[in-house]
């Protein structure tokens, strides 16, 4: 009997690939227990996170020893579902859409490029990463015959939504879009939306506060030089 599916917090679903990925570049030099304080060092979190995030799954670790970084790295490949094996096809071939195909990674950790579709027939017969274009006319009938579990959408903000109802209409499971639009899709499909300006205008958020505390730190050190101009004036 299975488990019931505990509700977790979005915050810590998206702290677990950092965690997964530290942990295994921990295996690589060959490292084979941690604790709380030193994941916290390298991660940038608090031991308590730490504690408090890998709680959630049942803790997995021992006092005065730590954690076992391969039976970690194990459970958490789990927990994001990495035990299972994921066929996905890239719509739209442009530059966003062959970067992806391009990357090493995916196959390493279980997903599985099956095709790749684009309207263009410049583009179309084509191999990217030894994976030929097609053309997208044939997008239904290839998610059916080749069990496509992931739909990967790099088509112009103008095209995506007709993409996705296209989706709508195959028992595709999840929906990774790239196109800088919100989907409609169904409620039984699962949509991650990568909106690349979004993370852009973060960083320049961070940035121009960053330039905002240095500015202040720097006032407040004026104040403090004796008879300067500044040391008169109160905030």
């Amino acid at each position: 009997m299975e488990k019931e599916v505990k509700k977790i917090s979005i915050a810590v679903i998206k702290r677990l690939p950092k965690y997964h990925r530290y942990l295994g570049e921990l295996i690589q030099k060959d490292v084979e227990k941690i604790s709380s304080r030193k994941l916290s060092e390298m991660m940038g979190l608090t031991a308590s996170q730490i504690r408090q995030d890998l709680n959630n799954f049942g803790g997995f670790g021992q006092q005065g020893y730590g954690y076992n970084v391969k039976d970690l790295y194990r459970e958490i490949s789990k927990i994001l579902g990495l035990h299972n094996k994921y066929n996905f096809v890239i719509i739209g071939a442009g530059n966003l859409g062959q970067a992806i195909a391009n990357y090493h990674g995916f196959s390493e950790k279980g997903f599985h490029l099956k095709g790749i579709f684009d309207i263009n027939p410049k583009i179309i017969g084509m191999k990217i990463h030894e994976v030929q274009v097609m053309d997208i006319d044939k997008l239904e009938e290839f998610i059916y015959t080749e069990n496509i579990d992931i739909a990967v959408i790099c088509v112009p903000k103008e095209n995506a939504q007709e993409v996705a109802d296209r989706l709508n209409k195959t028992n595709i499971k999840g929906i990774w879009n790239f196109a800088p639009v919100d989907l409609r899709v169904r409620k039984d499909t699962v949509l991650e939306q990568v909106h690349l300006s979004d993370s852009l205008l973060t960083l320049s958020y961070k940035i121009n506060e960053k330039l905002l505390q240095e500015r202040q730190e720097k006032i407040r050190q004026r104040r403090d030089i004796p008879g300067h101009p500044l040391k008169s004036i109160k905030t």
